[in-house]
């Protein structure tokens, strides 16, 4: 019984700790890409560009597909 829980816990804290880095990731590529673009990410969201909501979009399911490999295989 204990083990279970035990078992239980350490996959919330997988989850939380997945979570965080996920957000982590994805504004350090947002910064990133700041960079390396001539424009403003949120000054772009701000006028309407479909473009670079896209390109978001794209960060976002990314990295969240990267961590959510990562995270998942560490489980099993």
């Amino acid at each position: 019984m204990i083990e279970a829980a035990s078992i239980i816990l350490a996959k919330f804290l997988y989850v939380i700790i997945g979570g965080v880095m996920t957000l982590v990731l994805i504004k350090i590529s947002c910064g990133f890409f700041n960079r390396m673009c001539k424009f403003n990410i949120s000054d772009e969201l701000g006028k309407g560009n479909i473009a670079v909501g896209l390109m978001v979009m794209g960060l976002f399911i990314g990295v969240g597909i990267a961590l959510g490999l990562v995270i998942g295989l560490g489980l099993g």
